[in-house]
């Protein structure tokens, strides 16, 4: 009896204690802060895009991600739930408005197909979450890096496609177009409900 005992006690302890640091979240709001580089003596484009900011509002099955910069504002909305989206970009005054079918929104993402996260043992905290450092391996075979915390864990997954397999929410990574390295830090995590 006492080993039965002592059987269900371990076995209570290893499913029950890694969920109490683990937060699932149905509602939040991200701030994230972009820097970028370009690696020229005479960067005007990253200069375009200093103080520019990326909002992201998870609300259930839908997200809203807005980016605002000197050059330009775009907004994504997608509902996890059709798999459709719409993108409403304001380029010097001119206003476009793109509608995506679930086929549209998988081949606009179709790059990150195949997607996988090796985690390192290197850790740092963000906004006040500690984060686990990790490579992100594409398909295409490039790479890169990525801070998540296990803290928060949305349950739309399907919120931003590059991140659907991470096991946690990206507070800190760092993307390539071209010669300019994007990198993303969170400088605001609001856990309140989103407005309607």
């Amino acid at each position: 009896m006492r080993k039965f005992s002592l059987v269900i006690l371990v076995t209570l302890v290893a499913f029950v204690l890694p969920g109490f640091g683990q937060k699932t979240v149905s509602e939040l709001t991200l701030v994230y802060d972009a820097a970028i580089t370009s690696g020229s003596p005479q960067p005007k484009m990253a200069d375009a895009f200093d103080g520019a900011t990326t909002t992201v509002y998870l609300k259930g099955n839908m997200s809203r991600s807005e980016m605002v910069s000197a050059l330009f504002s775009s907004a994504t909305i997608h509902d996890s739930r059709t798999g459709t989206a719409v993108v409403l970009r304001e380029v010097s005054g001119q206003k476009l408005l793109i509608r995506l079918t679930p086929e549209n929104w998988n081949e606009k993402n179709r790059r990150y197909n195949g997607i996988s996260f090796v985690n390192t043992t290197e850790t740092k905290q963000i906004a006040g979450y500690n984060c686990i450092k990790a490579e992100a391996k594409l398909a295409d075979g490039s790479t890169f890096i990525v801070y998540y915390t296990t803290d928060i864990v949305p349950e739309n997954k399907d919120y931003d496609y590059q991140f659907r397999n991470l096991n946690g929410l990206p507070l800190e990574y760092e993307l390539s177009q071209g010669k300019l390295k994007i990198r993303y830090t969170v400088s605001k995590i609001n856990l309140n409900p989103v407005p309607a």
